[in-house]
């Protein structure tokens, strides 16, 4: 595809995508959780130590799914389920470095609400509320943008679009 023929998903869409999204990853958090709590014989509720272990191991699951489905195909499974796909602004998927920095800048969408977690430690229920409010702060900006992109988006030079067809896995050097 060339960036004419490129139709940015429709913000609200991206966000149906990213709430099923969600619900998928809970599947493998929950799954990746039982097999380190098991394997290490850890129990809750879990010291320091462990349970920081346990969220970077969790981080890193949850990055390595993210890059490998965007590399491979440019889609995760909820992707797949409403046509989306992630390109660069070439229409080609999305290099090794551009989906790591995607992923890694998604996370600005929490960082008001763990900023806040971290200095007023709130309880379980206000900090659910202070990381759902600071993902619809964060989210706003797509809905103003032309492209509908996050800052995710223009971190990492890439697009959410409209998956139709096969994506361009090696684009000539040169469009247009």
């Amino acid at each position: 595809m060339s960036p004419v023929q490129l139709r940015a998903a429709g913000a609200w869409v991206r966000f149906a995508a990213m709430v099923y999204e969600g619900v998928l990853l809970f599947g493998v958090v929950f799954i990746v959780s039982y097999l380190v709590l098991g394997l290490m014989r850890w129990t809750y509720p879990l010291s320091p130590g462990p349970r920081t272990a346990l969220q970077v191991v969790l981080f890193l699951t949850i990055g390595a799914y993210f890059v490998w489905c965007w590399r491979r195909t440019g889609q995760t499974l909820a992707m797949k389920s409403w046509h989306l796909r992630v390109v660069d602004e070439r229409g080609a998927l999305p290099s090794a470095g551009r989906a790591i920095a995607r992923y890694l800048a998604a996370w600005v969408m929490f960082a008001p609400g763990l900023a806040y977690l971290l200095l007023a430690r709130p309880g379980a229920g206000e900090g659910t509320l202070a990381l759902l409010a600071s993902f619809v702060l964060m989210f706003v900006p797509a809905l103003l943008d032309p492209r509908n992109r996050l800052l995710q988006d223009r971190i990492s030079g890439t697009l959410v679009v409209r998956a139709e067809g096969k994506p361009v896995p090696n684009p000539p050097a040169s469009v247009g």
